[in-house]
């Protein structure tokens, strides 16, 4: 299983005219099949009357489901382009539509491949790149007396503190990269005495900086 994978950061929409036609690039993450699909209806039920509406997707941390389509144009020229920005990039689990409005003006293959490829990177440069990593939520219960020691020891881990409530102990939640979970929380139990008590709670995918 794939601990990790590189998507979009979120959805995004940017615009570009190319010899009066209008392209509307547009990116979204999408973990299913079905979510890259409900995007893509969504982004021609808000186009109705564009001339085109293609796009590509790749859904599972291996690119184990890959779609793309012309949806219309010259074959070749559109959706494998606009496939290509992501497979060039490492992009996964994100679907991306170009919608076409004509503006009169034929742009040959060529110009057509150029004028989706740059949509799609547009589209993809506004959401921002992610990787998410397989992600270990720990439940933490400390006592206040180890509390700074632990918090020092954590500033110098990849790790983040949420959920932090006091009451006769301190409690929180400790977000660990899997991959990492076993050397940080050893680590972190020295550094507070060995009075860190955690439990997993869940492992999700969850956004880290590159």
């Amino acid at each position: 299983m794939n601990l990790s994978y590189v998507t979009v950061a979120e959805q995004s929409c940017e615009e570009i005219v190319i010899n009066k036609s209008r392209f509307i690039g547009y990116a979204a993450p999408c973990e299913t099949e079905e979510q890259a699909l409900s995007f893509l209806q969504s982004i021609r039920d808000e186009h109705k009357t564009a001339t085109h509406h293609c796009y590509a997707y790749i859904i599972g941390e291996n690119a184990s489901v890959m779609r793309y389509s012309d949806n219309g144009e010259p074959a070749g020229t559109a959706g494998m382009p606009i496939m290509d920005v992501m497979r060039n990039k490492g992009i996964v689990n994100c679907c991306i539509v170009v919608v076409r409005y004509f503006g009169g003006v034929l742009l040959g293959t060529g110009g057509l491949v150029r004028a989706y490829t740059q949509s799609s990177q547009a589209a993809v440069e506004s959401a921002g790149i992610s990787r998410m990593e397989m992600t270990s939520d720990e439940s933490c219960e400390l006592p206040y007396s180890s509390w700074d020691r632990f918090r020092y020891a954590a500033e110098q881990h990849p790790v983040r503190i949420e959920r932090i409530t006091y009451g006769s102990d301190i409690r929180f939640h400790l977000l660990v990269r899997s991959s990492d979970r076993d050397e940080v929380l050893n680590s972190l139990t020295d550094a507070s005495g060995r009075k860190l008590v955690t439990k997993t709670e869940a492992e999700s995918f969850m956004p880290w900086k590159l």
